[in-house]
Parts: structure tokens; C-alpha cells; sequence
């Protein structure tokens, strides 16, 4: 048993930077995606018998994730505002028109992710940031794999429709990439 915590906590460890992003995805603020993710830690090293080994770690973390965030919207419901990470302006950048121009880019990327409904929002980050398979994915929302390539399509369909990007403007883009 005490080998088998210690494998849960090495995995653990390794895992981390995956549940922050996963984390910071799901509450946009970095700050309550930190909390989230020690709670998760908390409740996995709380509960590493549930653990069955031969499954996927990374699946089982991202469910205990996924529901303490259900759980804390919930008693948001209640609490009031948090802090967007979006309002933050005491993050410094350095200067430059590529930078500057690279920023833009990024943030309205991340207001079009956050602007996507949750369900979209979710399958998008499992399947296209964390690598999960649509069966991973369905597993670990509890979802179809149907359902889970039909909200990926949308996510990806509001995406582009929010960056400007059509498959018109990729095919000219290509094409004055080739003539240069």
C-alpha cells in the first residue's frame, strides 16, 4: 500500500503543470486555479486506494479536478466576484511590435476560449492541450464520443469564426506564402 501512495505522489508531481493549465482553463484566473489544484492534490493523496493502478492517472486527475471546479461554481453562486485574469495590467511584457502584435493575438485567442460554453471549453482543452483521445475525453466527462467530436467541431467552428479565420483566408494566406 505505501508503494502504491508513493507511485500516486510521483505521479503526482510530474502531473502538475497539466492540472494548472486544465485548472487556469477552466476558473481563467491563475489564482483560484492554484487552489484548485492543491485541492485536487489534497483530495488524490486523500484518496490514492481509489486509485486503480493500470488506469490513467492523468484521466483520474482530471475528473478529481473537473468536479471540485462543479463544486465551487456551485458555492460561487452564492459568493460574488472574482478576479479576471484578464483585468491584471501589473504583468510586464517586453516591447516590440512582434511581441505587441504576438499579445493581441494571444488574448483575444484566450477571451474566444473563455467566451465558449463550458461544455465546448472543456473538450477543446482535454483534446487539443492535454492530448487526450475523444474516448479519454468521454470518459472523463462521462459524455459520448459523438458528443465529444460534435463540441470539439463547435469549439473549433467559434474559434476561427472569432480569430476572422475562414478556410478562404488560409487558402490565400498559403498562396502568398508560396509566391514570396
Amino acid at each position: 500500500m505505501t508503494m502504491r501512495k508513493e507511485s500516486v505522489e510521483d505521479q503526482l508531481i510530474a502531473f502538475l503543470p497539466n492540472m494548472r493549465r486544465f485548472a487556469i482553463s477552466l476558473c481563467g484566473t491563475r489564482d483560484i486555479a492554484d487552489d484548485l489544484v492543491q485541492m485536487a492534490c489534497e483530495r488524490a493523496l486523500a484518496n490514492t486506494e481509489r486509485f486503480e493502478p493500470g488506469t490513467r492517472f492523468d484521466a483520474w486527475m482530471f475528473r478529481i479536478l473537473r468536479n471540485l471546479w462543479i463544486d465551487q461554481v456551485r458555492r460561487q453562486k452564492t459568493a460574488g466576484i472574482q478576479e479576471d485574469i484578464s483585468e491584471r495590467h501589473d504583468i510586464a511584457g517586453s516591447s516590440g511590435e512582434r511581441i505587441v502584435e504576438a499579445s493581441l493575438t494571444l488574448k483575444s485567442v484566450a477571451e474566444a476560449i473563455t467566451d465558449l460554453p463550458d461544455e465546448q471549453r472543456e473538450v477543446l482543452i482535454l483534446v487539443c492541450v492535454e492530448e487526450l483521445s475523444y474516448r479519454e475525453t468521454a470518459d472523463i466527462l462521462t459524455i459520448p464520443i459523438g458528443t465529444v467530436m460534435s463540441r470539439l467541431a463547435r469549439a473549433r467552428k467559434n474559434l476561427a469564426d472569432a480569430a476572422g479565420i475562414t478556410a478562404e483566408t488560409t487558402r490565400s494566406e498559403e498562396t502568398k506564402e508560396a509566391k514570396a
